[in-house]
């Protein structure tokens, strides 16, 4: 099962970077009115007089990105439950490193743009690691990667998917439908109920899900952390069989990774760089997003680290150095699906969301090319 989650993570990863350079040449190429026709194609799906009409972008931002979500939550139970942040002792140190990496991102970018009220809704987006990204470049490295790092880098990424969540909970809430929110508060309850009553039919989670999912998208609070609460309520047995969460999660992961994370960078990652000029990447919002992915993320998770070990509140991973440990959080600046993700909730003018989708490829890309070179050169030479 660990060569079979390699393979993906390797192959899903390639298939993310297809996505985005497809993106990026059709949106700069004669097709760029179809990619913009295409994504303002407007799908409705109704039931007798209930309705949801959305263009084509929201279906996937909103609807596809939930079961990514799903997914994010099945990973985060597991992990706590029975992985690598299965006790205290265990998870200190991704744990602290995530905090790092959260809070030194977000006082670069509002430092840089401190006095934009409206630029400082965008603080959340350099805090971001793209699991996918990140973990699919340590598959193609492989053995350039410690295993006690991948499993760290892991835990991490996973850490700052849960604060990324926490965060839309709480900032990228629009004016609440308290009708709605009631009704999405009942569908967690009862899919709290499934758990508790222990019942292993993915098709009764299902149904609640889509309930709760239809409810918390016309409630205000962003749908896809209905996701997060179907993946969260599903059982996890601690005895031989595979759980429902389990074959639940080994399902969705190869859809995941080749077609809902791909599809939607292909959908968020086209941004046209005619008129670019270093003027664009330094004004206030961009460089806050640049300067807190790629230099924030590492220095704030590297330092985290560091002064977690010297504490004594955590151990150094077993058989690594300092070099690939400082390798691996600059590789958490790769920010990119995570990044546009919250991105598209902060702001709604498309021209800032073209100053964004820019800035995230230029740090996500830095990050992982220095990442790659420091990795596989503290493997060959600092040995």
């Amino acid at each position: 099962m660990a060569e079979t989650n390699s393979k993906t993570d390797l192959f899903g990863g390639l298939a993310l970077g297809v996505a985005t350079l497809a993106a990026l040449v059709v949106a700069n190429s004669g097709l760029a009115a179809d990619y913009s026709a295409l994504l303002d194609v407007t799908a409705e799906v109704r039931i007798g007089s209930i309705s949801l009409a959305k263009s084509l972008e929201h279906w996937i931002n909103d609807g596809l990105m939930a079961i990514f979500f799903l997914l994010v939550g099945l990973e985060i139970k597991r992990e706590v439950i029975s992985g690598a942040l299965a006790g205290p002792h265990k998870a200190a140190l991704p744990v602290i490193a995530a905090l790092g990496g959260f809070f030194v991102p977000a006082a670069i970018y509002g430092a840089l743009n401190w006095g934009d009220a409206q630029a400082l809704r965008g603080f959340a987006i350099p805090t971001a690691t793209d699991i996918a990204f990140a973990i699919g470049i340590c598959a193609l490295l492989g053995n350039f990667v410690p295993t006690a790092l991948k499993t760290f880098l892991l835990a991490l990424a996973i850490i700052d998917d849960l604060l990324a969540i926490i965060v839309i909970a709480i900032f990228y809430t629009d004016q609440l439908s308290l009708i709605s929110l009631s009704l999405a508060a009942i569908g967690v309850i009862g899919l709290a109920a499934l758990n508790l009553l222990d019942v292993r039919k993915l098709s009764a989670y299902v149904l609640l899900g889509v309930f709760t999912w239809v409810c918390v998208l016309k409630s205000g609070v962003h749908a896809t952390l209905a996701g997060v609460a179907v993946g969260l309520a599903m059982p996890l047995g601690r005895h031989g069989e595979e759980s429902l969460l389990e074959k639940t999660e080994h399902a969705l992961k190869p859809w995941v990774s080749y077609v809902i994370v791909p599809v939607f960078a292909f959908a968020n990652a086209g941004v046209p760089l005619a008129g670019i000029s270093l003027s664009t990447l330094v004004a206030p919002l961009p460089l806050g997003i640049i300067a807190g992915l790629f230099l924030g993320k590492q220095l704030g998770v590297f330092g985290a680290a560091i002064t977690a070990i010297r504490l004594g509140l955590a151990e150094w991973p077993q058989g690594t150095s300092t070099a690939q440990l400082y390798g691996i959080a600059i590789l958490t600046g790769v920010g990119f699906t995570m990044s546009l993700f919250i991105g598209t909730l902060a702001f709604a003018d498309e021209s800032t969301m073209a100053q964004v989708r820019l800035s995230v490829l230029a740090a996500s890309a830095l990050s992982g090319l220095l990442a790659t070179i420091l990795l596989v050169v503290s493997r060959v030479f600092l040995r």
